[in-house]
This record gives C-alpha cells, structure tokens and sequence, in this order.
C-alpha cells in the first residue's frame, strides 16, 4: 500500500485528482448521494441503493439542508441505529453486486461526474486502521482486489474506451487504465521471467546478450535502473533496505498467485463461467501473527493454491541455476548465459523465506 498511498496518488494529485482508496479519506455527503436520489426516484429503488432504513433515506434528501440532517441524527431511535451498524444492513441490495472494488467505481464515478479529489498527507496519520498480518490473508485481498480490476478493464466501463470521454484529463484516465490493468502486466510478466529465460538455460538455448556484447549494456541499465528507483522511493519516505526487499519478495508473490488468479477469475466471470462473489478480509489481529509480522517472518500457512505456484517456480529456478551453473564450469558458456544465469539467481534470492 506504501507505493499506492505516497507514491501513486500523489502523481494523480495534479491531473484531477487521487481515486478513492479503500478508506482514509473525506467525501462530500452531496456529491456521493445527491445523484443516485435523483435517479432513483421511488421508495423500492431508494431501498435497493441505500439498505431499508427509512430514517436515512429521509436524511439524505435533506443533504442540502445541514441543520435539519443534524436534528435527524440527533432524534434517530436506538433501533434505527443498530440496523444502519448491523453487518447484515446490505442484505437484499445492490450493494458488492455491481462491483467488486466499489472505492475504484466511486472515485471514477465522482471523478466522471466533475468533483476534483485532492491529495492530503500530513505528517501526523489522520486515519488509524488495521490491515493483513499473514500471507493467507493477504493474498485472498490481492485476489479479490485483482479480479475487481480487471472486471473493470473488460467491461463497457473500461477507462481505455469509457474513460477518456469522462475524466477531467486523458492522462487521468490513463491513470485509471493503469489501475485496472496492472493485474495482467505483472502476471504474464512475471510467470515469462520466471519460466521462460529458465526453461531455454536448461536446454542451452542462449536469449540474451553475450557479456562482451554492446547490448548487453542495455539490459543491465534497465534492470539497474528500475530497481534504483524503486529502492530510492523506499529510502526517500524513512523506510529501510529491508523494507525494500520485503516489497520486491511480495511483489513477485503476488504476481504469480494473486494477479494471476484474479485475472483469470475475472474473464471466467466475463464467459460465464462464474458468478460474482464477494469474501471479505479477516482483520482481526491474532498476537503470535503480529509478533511474526512485526519481526518481518513470512508466515506461509496459506492455501496450497497459493503455495504451490510459488515453490514450483522456486524449484524451476534452482534446478535452472545449477545446472546453468555446471554448463559455465565444464562446457564454458557462462559469458552466453551470464544474464540467464542472474535471473534464477535472482529470483532465488528473493524468495529465499520460501526455501527457508
């Protein structure tokens, strides 16, 4: 979240605006609401929008008059507030049917609509929350935050069609785009890193630049490069070396299980396949998970669905390193296979708590 909190929309701030982000935020009661009361202009629609209080359906079409809304309030019956703060208050409406990850639709819905969003960051935290403390959990949200995306990115409401015709800039709706493809890019990305430069080293099959060679140069730049800019936000924002390590570990994990599985569960959805579910996180705090998270321990009790993936491709790589190992020893091709050879090194590095 660190990327996506201080990094990401922070750039947003200035082409319209930072999307709508879980939680952590202030938004305006009129612009959230003011447009659904005007569509939905009887009682059964309203109930299906806004849960079956009749108490705050009559609050919010008084938004524009804030002392009546305060007396409301005020007045309301202890029933009526145990049914607005009962978990079941959403039972029987539209609500996590029409999308999976309604912060990203509210904020490109409100941005659609002309509302401007501002980034605000102070240096004390205005929000306090709690968050997943063990692999499991966490990779159940990435999955189900990925499959939302990419719902988005496959449906009409797609920011690459929709999109441009309705955010402030095109290069806001860009930013949008990017949101709900990144799903895709990094697990076709990284499942043809961690296969196929190991694949074709188990057979000789040289893919990259010789050592010697002028390209060469090129490779190892971009490699370089993006990985310094990645470690340089880390350390710019008072985090630490590990933290960076931890984020790349975390990222490849993702990408091999989370992404992967969210993308294909979206177009499964698309086809027909499947129906649209909603699981939410456990957040509750377990005290042996927290002491293991706070001392930076990956807790690997998770679904075999996830760890299979990740000890295969681990497998793949160390069996790829030595024998690309042998092949520089004895048949001397290791200025051939030298970047071959790096990236299973790499990866292995990396995913060391796998081994572990």
């Amino acid at each position: 979240m660190r990327s996506a909190l201080k990094v990401l929309w922070k750039g947003y701030d200035g082409l319209g605006g930072p999307c709508v982000c879980g939680t952590g935020y202030y938004i305006k009661r009129v612009s959230l609401c003011e447009s659904s009361i005007s569509e939905a202009g009887d009682a059964m629609k309203l109930r299906q929008c806004f849960g079956p209080s009749n108490e705050f359906i009559k609050s919010l079409r008084q938004i524009n008059k804030p002392d009546h809304m305060f007396i409301q309030r005020n007045n309301a019956q202890p029933n009526e507030t145990q049914l607005l703060a009962s978990c079941a208050y959403e039972d029987g409406t539209k609500w996590g049917k029409e999308a999976i990850v309604e912060d990203y639709f509210t904020g490109f819905h409100l941005h659609g609509k002309g509302w401007i969003s501002v980034y605000c960051n102070p240096k004390r935290p205005q929000f306090l929350g709690s968050g997943t403390t063990n692999l499991d959990e966490f990779l159940v949200q990435g999955t189900r935050w990925s499959s939302g995306l990419v719902d988005v990115a496959i449906s009409k409401f797609s920011t690459l069609i929709y999109g441009p015709f309705k955010t402030p800039t095109f290069l806001h709706s860009m930013c949008y785009a990017e949101l709900t493809l990144f799903p895709i890019f990094y697990f076709l990305s990284l499942w043809g890193f961690a296969t196929i430069p190991q694949l074709c080293l188990l057979n000789g099959i040289p893919l990259y630049p010789q050592v010697l060679d002028t390209y060469f140069i090129v490779f190892s730049f971009i490699f370089l490069s993006s990985h310094s800019k990645h470690l340089y936000e880390v350390l710019a924002m008072g985090s630490t070396f590990q933290q960076w390590v931890n984020e790349q570990r975390i990222w490849m994990m993702k990408s091999v299980t989370s992404h992967l599985y969210g993308s294909v569960d979206a177009f499964m959805k698309k086809l027909g396949m499947r129906e649209a579910s909603f699981f939410p996180t456990n957040k509750v705090n377990d005290v042996e998970q927290l002491k293991r998270y706070n001392w930076g321990v990956f807790d690997f009790q998770t679904s075999l669905l996830f760890l299979a993936p990740m000890v295969a491709l681990v497998i793949l790589n160390m069996a790829s390193f030595a024998v690309g190992i042998a092949r520089g020893i004895f048949v001397g091709e290791l200025d051939k296979m030298f970047i071959q050879l790096f990236v299973p090194f790499y990866v292995i590095v990396m995913n060391y708590p796998i081994i572990e």
